[in-house]
């Protein structure tokens, strides 16, 4: 096991804790502190001095990354496995024991199970990839199972050690922000033998509020997006040499899935010159794409792909945000070419939408716009379904259940359900149907943010779950208080997140307003 850490005192003894638990699976523990200056490395050495199984290694110099301490600690392995682990992250119990288990049983050189992110402070898990470890399986070779380049993680695995050195495979040196997408890739393009396990074998700390961002959640400079490009080239690229080329493909419709829809939804939030920024680098990038890689592309970020591509500046960002979200919305207006083809705008023909003709019902990119009004005596939430290209009146929207849920905990307050009622404003292109439900705010068990999540019914028997889209009114977005049974009183906000959902956030009792209000006073004061 290697451990890694840089000015991480606070985290690396429970990560290096985490590990020792593990139990007899682990023989060894190397603990690679990148030159610390918080007494990380005095911390370390403490706890060799109790614990055999604990080696540490003092870097004379900070690498300025993580891929140089982990070959440190390849380099020093004398264990028949290895597998990695960062300071601020932690091992579940049982997590060793189940790859170790999984690789022995079937020959694997490489073992990989479930790693969840947990949001801190809140606790709310995230699981990393879940389809891929739905259920147990062995691939022979990596180009029999084309998705698992989605998993980019080196820390969900176990290696065998000869195996990471007979074929020289290592981790980028120095501060290369994007270290695991190239040491997957070169071990993927040594064609393992892989054995996937549904367990959870990694916790993944994400902590947003951190003074200290990790490298991988610091993406607010234009550096961040070009290192991703420049790890995603590389790794492409490591995959072709090795004659991967299904391989290369899934990498490449992957970045159009996952990386470039993150960063898009994000671009709103960012300033002028970097949005002109990231526009020409990602253009310049998806040039070197062949159109084969974005057919195969889910649709949204094959859209947005596209739309890149077919403009030489930014242009139409809210709705690039909404499409990039997830669920996907695509909001008006909805264009069509000469022939009737439906089409991003007007003026970008080439940006096709005809995909929507065909898409099944439950994976249409619809848009329900939403507003929420607390009020003491029930709480409107009104929904306006949109047409989109005829698609909707055929299915012919009947009813809509929504949820009400706890960000934190992921748990269901409140279920409702409401009944469409078709209202036209014009043609047949301007359709809409609108529904009402009535929640009960003063019921809510804790204050917090919640999440809304739709299911929408229609007709035809389909249905198609959904994110309401955050209308922007005068008077819509605020906050407003509310009697509580429980709380005496509620501060209720409707707010937009950044991919354009509606959400509520809520503050309790006496206790709550006043933070509220001390919050509100540091704003206006700085």
């Amino acid at each position: 096991m290697v451990v890694i850490g840089y000015d991480d005192a606070a985290h690396v003894g429970d990560a290096v804790r985490s590990a020792l638990d593990q139990g007899p699976a682990v023989r060894e523990v190397i603990a690679v502190d990148d030159c610390s200056t918080d007494g990380s490395g005095a911390l370390l050495d403490a706890l060799a001095e109790r614990e055999p199984r604990l080696r540490v290694v003092h870097r004379a110099t900070n690498s300025g990354g993580c891929g140089t301490p982990r070959n440190d600690g390849i380099d020093r392995a004398t264990s028949a496995y290895v597998m990695f682990l960062d300071s601020d992250d932690v091992l579940p119990p049982g997590a060793v024991d189940a790859l170790l288990g999984a690789a022995g049983r079937h020959g694997a050189q490489v073992a990989a199970g479930l790693c969840v992110r947990r949001e801190l402070p809140s606790g709310r898990e995230v699981p990393w990839q879940p389809e891929l470890y739905a259920k147990a399986a062995v691939v022979a070779r990596p180009e029999r199972r084309p998705r698992l380049v989605t998993d980019t993680l080196c820390v969900n695995k176990l290696y065998r050690t000869d195996f990471l050195r007979e074929h020289a495979v290592r981790f980028p040196d120095g501060r290369f922000v994007y270290e695991d997408f190239v040491f997957t890739a070169r071990v993927l393009a040594a064609s393992p033998r892989m054995a996937l396990i549904p367990d959870r074998v990694y916790v993944w700390h994400v902590r947003r509020a951190a003074q200290k961002l990790s490298l991988s959640l610091d993406r607010a400079g234009i550096d961040n997006w070009q290192a991703r490009l420049d790890a995603h080239r590389q790794s492409v690229a490591l995959l072709l040499d090795a004659s991967h080329k299904r391989l290369a493909r899934a990498a490449r419709t992957a970045f159009l899935d996952h990386s470039l829809r993150m960063y898009a939804r994000e671009l709103d939030l960012r300033s002028p010159g970097y949005r002109a920024e990231w526009w020409t680098r990602t253009r310049a990038y998806l040039e070197t794409f062949d159109t084969a890689d974005l057919d195969a592309a889910p649709a949204p970020g094959r859209v947005v792909g596209r739309l890149v591509l077919a403009s030489p500046a930014p242009r139409d960002l809210p709705r690039v945000k909404e499409l990039a979200a997830r669920p996907a919305r695509l909001l008006p207006p909805y264009a069509r070419a000469p022939d009737g083809t439906p089409v991003w705008a007007p003026d970008l023909p080439q940006v096709s939408l005809e995909h929507l003709l065909h898409r099944p019902v439950q994976k249409l990119p619809v848009t329900v716009d939403g507003e929420l009004r607390p009020r003491a005596r029930g709480t409107r939430l009104t929904l306006q379904l949109r047409e989109l290209y005829g698609r909707v009146a055929d299915a012919g929207p009947r009813t809509v259940d929504v949820e009400l849920v706890d960000r934190r905990h992921g748990s269901v307050l409140q279920r409702r359900a409401a009944t469409f009622t078709a209202l036209s404003d014009g043609g047949p292109e301007d359709a809409s149907w609108v529904a009402t439900a009535v929640l009960d705010l003063s019921a809510l068990g804790r204050p917090g943010t919640c999440d809304i999540r739709l299911r929408l019914h229609f007709a035809d028997g389909s249905h198609r779950d959904a994110t309401p889209h955050a209308v922007r009114r005068p008077g819509l977005l605020r906050r407003v208080a509310v009697p509580s049974r429980r709380h005496g009183v509620l501060l209720a906000q409707p707010y937009a997140t950044h991919s354009g959902a509606l959400a509520l956030r809520t503050a309790a009792g006496p206790r709550g307003v006043v933070s509220v209000l001390r919050r509100r006073a540091a704003r206006l004061f700085h």
